[in-house]
């Protein structure tokens, strides 16, 4: 036997191969679940708010903000009430969900808003106009809404 000459190569089994293709795929699924349903509990609260709010329940929507005392019922009503800024939410759409960089316990979701039943669609250039693009921050702790700092 010389130098350049191989081993005999060693076979291994069906069962070793399908086993390490099963754990590949497990490890793949998990981590495809995981990038889908990181942000779902943040998701979750603001269509809870924007739902009550949709709906005309001010009173409830205000406490799913769980405003600080700083942010009275007056100023929301500005912001997201039937003549606020925001307002009236009859339909909505989250567009993005994104961790900013060093902000360990806030998520930022993007949500359009729009005073029309059901959400417009794309194509209708009349009410897609007085759709607004709104920022929410949500706190990862306690589910707290707020604008971004």
């Amino acid at each position: 036997m010389g130098i350049l000459d191989a081993a005999p190569e060693e076979k291994h089994s069906p069962a070793f191969r399908y086993a390490v293709t099963g754990i590949a795929l497990v490890v793949v699924v998990a981590l495809g679940l995981w990038w889908a349903l990181r942000f779902h509990s943040e998701r979750v609260a603001v269509g809870k708010f924007l739902m009550a709010l949709s709906a005309g329940q001010s009173e409830r929507a205000y406490q799913l903000w769980k405003a600080s005392p700083t942010y009275s019922y007056k100023n929301f009503l500005d912001d997201w009430g039937p003549n606020g800024y925001y307002g009236p939410v009859k339909s909505f759409r989250i567009k993005r969900t994104y961790e900013p960089p060093n902000s360990h316990n806030s998520v930022e979701i993007t949500v359009e808003v729009s005073p029309y039943a059901p959400f417009p669609a794309d194509d209708d250039i009349v009410k897609t106009g007085k759709t607004r693009e709104v920022v929410i921050w949500v706190d990862r702790y306690d589910s707290s809404l707020s604008f971004p700092p």
